[in-house]
Order: structure tokens, then C-alpha cells, then sequence
């Protein structure tokens, strides 16, 4: 008797679980329609709105404000010249500490000490999660 009771309460909790996930069906998906995403049309190169003059003249997309439009480019010598050093090679940390520190300009001996300064809270941690 008990047994049947079981099997009766197992086949109610299993009904009951798949009602529930018949009943999470959601949308079928559509058939395609022509012209639709991923078809030929999606593979083609897309031809550019903007002439090649316009994107000689005007730094496109660098608009930051709601008015107003994109800003011109401008003529080198217009731009400061630390914008030209941005980009150049920095020594790194193992060249820095070879070179002898009193032979060293200003701001390579800064790049120096914030970089040793670094390594050694990198190397702490490290020491402090081991332990």
C-alpha cells in the first residue's frame, strides 16, 4: 500500500515538473523572409556615406557635444608638440635599472621609481597570498 502511495506522489511531482516546462514555451522562431539578416545582402561591402573629402577635412565621430559638429583637422604645427611624444617607445623597468640613476633626465627617473614601486607591491601580494 505504501508503496503505491510513493509511486502515485512520483508520477503527481514528475506530471507536475513537466507542466511546468511545457508550460515556459516561448515564440517559434519565424521563417526567413527575403532579403532578411545573414542572407547575400548581409555579405556585401558597405558603401560609405561620407566622401573622401569629408573624411580628409573633419575628424568623423569626435563630436562629443549634443550641438555643433565634428572638428576640422588641423595643420601639424597647430597641435602642441607633446601630442607628438604620446605614441614614442618608453623604456621598461629591467632597461631602466642598467642605466646608471644620475645619468638618467627627469622623467625617465620618475618612470623609474613608479614602475620599481609597482613590482615590489606585486611582489608583496604575491608573497602575502602564498602565506
Amino acid at each position: 500500500m505504501a508503496l503505491n502511495c510513493v509511486k502515485s506522489l512520483r508520477s503527481i511531482i514528475n506530471r507536475s515538473e513537466v507542466n511546468g516546462v511545457v508550460g515556459c514555451r516561448t515564440y517559434a522562431a519565424g521563417k526567413a523572409k527575403k532579403g532578411a539578416k545573414g542572407g547575400a545582402a548581409a555579405d556585401a561591402p558597405k558603401k560609405s556615406l561620407l566622401t573622401k573629402e569629408l573624411k580628409s577635412t573633419t575628424v568623423v565621430g569626435a563630436n562629443i557635444n549634443k550641438e555643433g559638429g565634428d572638428p576640422k583637422v588641423l595643420a601639424d604645427s597647430e597641435y602642441p608638440d607633446w601630442l607628438w611624444r604620446l605614441l614614442d617607445k618608453r623604456p621598461a623597468l629591467s632597461e631602466l635599472r642598467r642605466k646608471s640613476k644620475e645619468s638618467l633626465p627627469y622623467e625617465d627617473l620618475k618612470r623609474l621609481v613608479k614602475l620599481d614601486n609597482r613590482a615590489r607591491i606585486k611582489e608583496n601580494n604575491s608573497l602575502k597570498a602564498k602565506n
